[in-house]
């Protein structure tokens, strides 16, 4: 029996060289095939089985491309964990515990556990706990979302089709915690005045502000500035698309800049060829440090960095 792997990522990719292909060749007769769904242990095969499978490759998750770090590792509290994975690039660690048939709790009271354990074991990198399972019912989908508010849990739902001699599995994510995530909007904690952050703040930090603020004027528009107790937002005439977090003695400031998925890719190619800091957070959002001498020395790409995420807030609000 052989076995074929699709996910979220690799349809989209798939769709798309489809329609490149259409576009640049003349349209050739595709054969079709009905696939029918069914259950891994329907058709002989077992848990071990598909965690060879996740093992041979993470990527059948969804979740990116990560590295295996360890499989059924012990636990100081009992159990073993079946997967811990890796994301260098985003410094991220993944406890993802499998199962086959409907999710129950306590599959979702071990994932947790597990997570608990390696994010105290390993406090320096951030953890996400996985959940992987073949059906995920509306009941505990409600649980997993208010644990979510506590929880960094990802839901993953195992789909499996039979098509000719072959398995065919798709994996679909049914609960993200960046999704999930508060919009900064909701989480400023206050508005203070700007005496309150000059006596909280590093002075470097707060230059890095007024800078941008002047930015947002060259470009001809008239900023908007909140200061909150959590963090500052600017905006203009739309929603606000930016939110610093200064820190109290560094010189640099630490901010997150929202615009669409498609954009941002754009953005974050771009800002990949230079030495700044730079991660993707949440589905929208770009996190930077910066400096002063970072805005002297790469003024035009930060600009065409404001220059976006200011004009999305004023067309799609």
């Amino acid at each position: 029996m052989t076995i074929s792997v699709a996910s979220d990522s690799v349809r989209s990719e798939s769709s798309q060289v489809s329609g490149r292909f259409e576009q640049e060749s003349n349209p050739v007769s595709v054969s079709f095939k009905k696939a029918s769904p069914t259950r891994l242990r329907a058709v002989g095969l077992d848990e071990r089985w598909l965690q060879d499978r996740i093992e041979e490759d993470p990527g059948i998750l969804g979740l990116g491309d990560l590295q295996l770090l360890r499989r059924e590792q012990s636990q100081p509290t009992g159990g073993r964990i079946d997967f811990v994975l890796y994301d260098p690039d985003q410094e991220v660690r993944y406890e993802v515990e499998v199962m086959l048939g409907v999710l129950d709790e306590s599959h979702i009271i071990r994932t947790i556990e597990y997570w608990d354990v390696e994010r105290q074991r390993y406090p320096s990198y951030d953890h996400r706990a996985v959940i992987v399972a073949e059906e995920i019912t509306a009941r505990f989908f409600n649980v997993i979302r208010l644990l979510n508010r506590a929880v960094p849990l990802i839901a993953l739902q195992l789909n499996a089709f039979t098509l000719d001699q072959s398995v065919v599995l798709h994996v679909t994510k049914v609960l993200d915690v960046w999704e999930e995530a508060e919009p900064e909007d909701e989480t400023g904690g206050g508005q203070v005045d700007r005496r309150y952050w000059e006596k909280r703040a590093s002075s470097g930090s707060l230059a890095v502000l007024d800078a941008i603020v002047t930015l947002v004027k060259d470009l001809g528009r008239a900023p908007r500035v909140t200061y909150n107790k959590n963090h500052i937002a600017l905006g203009t005439t739309g929603y606000n698309f930016c939110w610093f977090h200064p820190p109290k003695a560094a010189g640099h400031m630490h901010l997150r800049v929202r615009v669409d998925p498609i954009a941002r890719d754009e953005l974050l190619k771009r800002l990949a060829d230079t030495s700044l800091y730079v991660r993707p957070f949440q589905r929208e959002l770009i996190t930077i440090k910066l400096t002063s001498r970072d805005l002297s020395e790469r003024r035009q790409l930060i600009e065409d960095v404001f220059k976006i995420c200011e004009t999305q807030s004023r067309t799609d609000s």
